[in-house]
């Protein structure tokens, strides 16, 4: 248990709230400053913008086809991994949480001067503006679902495992900066996969080995004792692969 005066500032879902319940035990988590989603629309328009109507129409088939059925026949593992890492995805206390339309608005800015907090730990929010990350002496940080820099954005093990990268097949905790996955890393570590685990159960099982680390790091933080990892790779960011993208790896190179 640490002294520091720790928030979430979180974007709604089970990701979060299990990391909360996960936390709170060891902890003290002062407040969630809860983000709500962008609309549908917005992402849409905004990511049909910079990958093309294609490329994103074979997005949506994907999640509206794979990732509705994979859930199905996973959910035996699904529940095994949420045991062994003691997942609770109840709902969060509402005497804490302080509900917000987006991360960069003025509101969130006070909140933050407000509780002026030792760290805020991020999860799933939109990025965040340099103007926020500078609003209090503060250090923001975050789990991200992948190696960086080698896997920013969406979905790093998959994509690991498509580029038959096992080496890189895991989850990092870093720094937060107003770039996409862009900032100093802490710590990163390998999944432990099973011939059970497919696109649906790999961020699960980095959520699970992000929070362990992300505790670790959270006691070095107070103790002063961090330093950041210097990591080989090229830099890229991915995205959601696209319905017969991910067939063709399924079905020739075994990529569930």
């Amino acid at each position: 248990m640490t002294n520091s005066k720790i928030i979430l500032l979180a974007g709604k879902g089970i990701t979060t709230n299990i990391l909360y319940h996960s936390l709170k035990n060891d902890f003290p988590v002062t407040a969630i400053l809860l983000e709500e989603p962008v609309s549908k629309k917005e992402f849409l328009k905004k990511r049909i913008k910079k990958l093309g109507l294609l490329k994103v129409t074979g997005q949506i088939l994907f999640q509206v086809i794979i990732v509705k059925l994979l859930p199905i026949f996973s959910a035996k593992r699904m529940q095994k991994i949420m045991n062994n890492y003691q997942m609770d995805k109840s709902e969060l206390p509402e005497g804490i949480t302080i509900r917000l339309k987006s991360v960069n608005e003025e509101t969130c800015i006070k909140e933050l001067q407000k509780i002026n907090p030792d760290l805020v730990i991020v999860n799933g929010t939109r990025i965040i503006s340099k103007k926020v990350l500078e609003c209090i002496n503060s250090r923001f940080i975050n789990i991200h679902a992948g190696y960086t820099p080698m896997y920013r954005g969406v979905h790093g093990a998959y994509w690991a495992l498509v580029n038959n990268d096992k080496a890189r097949c895991g989850v990092t905790v870093h720094l937060v900066d107003s770039g996409i996955d862009t900032g100093g890393v802490i710590s990163q570590k390998l999944i432990p996969l099973t011939p059970e685990d497919n696109f649906v159960t790999y961020p699960l099982l980095q959520l699970g080995e992000g929070i362990l680390l992300i505790k670790k790091a959270i006691i070095d933080l107070h103790e002063n004792d961090t330093n950041l990892i210097g990591c080989v790779g090229k830099s890229k960011l991915w995205y959601h692969p696209g319905i017969f993208q991910y067939l063709y790896h399924r079905i020739f190179n075994k990529i569930k």
